[in-house]
């Protein structure tokens, strides 16, 4: 079985990509609640572990099931490409109170649910909307504070990585060739249907709504599609790099000798750029300001070890082949989609990189979910 999506030119248009803070927050929720989705976020697990109450996620816990229907309420897709936690918050708590009672209901008492909700619980939800949606959303809240705010700037530099790299892979190969890369049960057929593995079907036009498209860190190995009204058809797929997400140390042999042939902050630039990394997130890692950095990286440029393009309002730096094999650090294998073609955006001129650009249904836990985190 699987989702159709039916696209049209007009759809092609409008296709984009966004973040979204509070998908990542109840995504990272469901992560901590489910062991099957934490091989490589256990090292956060057990920071954010202590620093939360399962009991008190209960509410929230029950409308997240491992098999039924999610709430879509919850997580409504963000209205632009770089929402506010915020502004997303404020979506879900001022959903009209009707579309709140009949998603609780599909979700705790509908025949998608699998196994049964804690029924004192569900009751309570159920009989009292208003209050329901005002609880979670402090939930979220709360979940926010503890889980994913902490780690928000270093997430959201893997998620503008990964967006960096499908805009070369659409650069290079096309849009559908973009699309067939995000994820194992994703293919895109010649008739324009993009057909997504999933325990359901459904077949749906897209009729010039687009198609948004969300890389998350916390969804892995998962990828959900959101296919009914009244949203956007949205699919929600595992960024690339969550596997080194957490790590703290590189490859420290290789690194010193390269410290002693091009200078320590260098080398170490260098040697940390194995996915698309913007200005703004190497100056945290190393704690130098935006323009020194800016600095190192026009010399590392200059030599032919990095290449620097725009996407948007950041600036992003990957290594050459040279500077792959110069480094000696796993990176992207040269010659693969993201090297084949130029960055999209406006190439960088040596020097040019400066301060300023800092600035639904539901598997059962295999690779593809349905609606929602």
């Amino acid at each position: 079985m699987a989702v159709h999506l039916l696209v049209e030119t007009e759809d092609l248009l409008r296709c984009r990509f966004a973040l979204s803070p509070l998908w990542e927050t109840v995504a990272a929720v469901r992560t901590l609640a489910d062991r099957r989705r934490q091989a490589y976020h256990l090292p956060w697990v057990r920071q954010v572990r202590p620093l939360i109450d399962d009991a008190a996620l209960a509410p929230l816990l029950t409308l997240l099931p491992r098999t039924g229907y999610t709430p879509d309420f919850l997580t409504p897709p963000p209205s632009g490409p770089m929402a506010t936690f915020d502004d997303e918050l404020e979506q879900v708590t001022a959903t009209p109170l009707a579309q709140v009672e009949a998603e609780l209901h599909r979700c705790l008492r509908g025949p998608e649910r699998g196994a049964p909700p804690n029924q004192e619980l569900a009751d309570r939800l159920l009989s009292a909307p208003a209050h329901a949606v005002a609880e979670l959303g402090r939930l979220i809240r709360l979940c926010w504070d503890r889980l994913v705010a902490p780690q928000w700037a270093q997430l959201r530099d893997l998620l503008h990585a990964d967006i960096a790299l499908r805009s070369q892979q659409v650069a290079a190969g096309g849009f559908q060739h973009m699309l067939g890369e995000l994820h194992p049960s994703v293919r895109w057929h010649e008739d324009r249907r993009l057909v997504i593995a999933t325990p359901h079907r459904i077949t749906q036009r897209l009729n010039g709504r687009g198609l948004l498209l969300l890389p998350s860190v916390f969804v892995w190995p998962a990828l959900t599609v959101v296919a009914e009204q009244p949203w956007q058809p949205t699919v929600i797929y595992p960024a690339r790099g969550i596997g080194d997400l957490w790590r703290s140390t590189t490859n420290t042999s290789s690194t010193h000798a390269l410290e002693r042939l091009i200078g320590r902050t260098r080398a170490r630039i260098l040697s940390e750029l194995e996915r698309p990394t913007p200005t703004s997130a190497l100056a945290r890692a190393h704690g130098m300001s935006p323009s020194t950095v800016s600095g190192h990286v026009a010399a590392l440029r200059q030599a032919g070890l990095v290449t620097s393009y725009r996407v948007g309002r950041f600036v992003h730096h990957e290594r050459t082949t040279l500077g792959v094999a110069l480094s000696g650090t796993p990176g992207d294998v040269p010659g693969e989609p993201s090297k084949k073609g130029p960055p999209p955006g406006r190439r960088l001129p040596d020097g040019a990189d400066t301060a300023r650009n800092c600035g639904q249904s539901r598997g059962d836990g295999g690779a593809v979910e349905g609606n929602h985190p």
